[in-house]
């Protein structure tokens, strides 16, 4: 088995800790979160092949997901990515000059609602099966299908005690400093 960041490092983390520290949970927590920084890393390669950044992808993803046709207020689309008013404001923007995104007319004529254009589409999916070509092949290169399924029902039972626990978590992958 090779050795990871956390094996190399858990045993000097472990003599800091206060006492008590069950070191299999602080292993599996310390590797969770650092697998999640490396598919954001992922995430990164992916969007900036196709001229997009993480939280550009986020934002086409966010639209994407909306139902048909797809289209978002941008305080909707706000709520869903967890950003301030004037980054929503700013990434449409972005979007709108990329031909990605395009603002319909409102029904209430308050917000102007944005909707995918064909490029935004196929931007999105461009970018969308890279990412999971590379994840595949990174999964593929470290787990057999049967291990990558047991993986899978080992994560799903952690994150079932979790959503019990703390409700149920975002479907929108958070990105940071997207």
């Amino acid at each position: 088995m090779v050795q990871d960041s956390v094996g190399a490092g858990l045993g000097a983390w472990l003599r800091v800790m206060p006492a008590g520290v069950d070191p299999d949970v602080e292993a599996a927590r310390q590797r969770i979160g650092r697998l999640s920084r490396q598919f954001e890393q992922v995430l990164e390669r992916a969007a900036a092949a196709h001229d997009l950044t993480p939280g550009d992808w986020q934002a086409l993803s966010a639209l994407h997901r909306s139902g048909e046709p797809p289209v978002l207020t941008p305080k909707e689309l706000g709520d869903l990515l967890g950003v301030t008013s004037g980054t929503v404001s700013v990434r449409i923007d972005r979007l709108a000059r990329a031909g990605l995104v395009e603002r319909v007319a409102a029904a209430d004529g308050r917000s102007r609602p944005v909707r995918l254009t064909r490029k935004g589409r196929d931007r999105w999916a461009a970018a969308t099966q890279q990412r999971t070509d590379d994840e595949h092949d990174l999964f593929a290169g470290a787990l057999d299908p049967v291990r990558l399924a047991a993986l899978n029902a080992l994560l799903g039972d952690l994150l079932a005690r979790f959503e019990t626990e703390f409700g149920a978590a975002s479907t929108m992958d958070t990105i940071r400093g997207g």
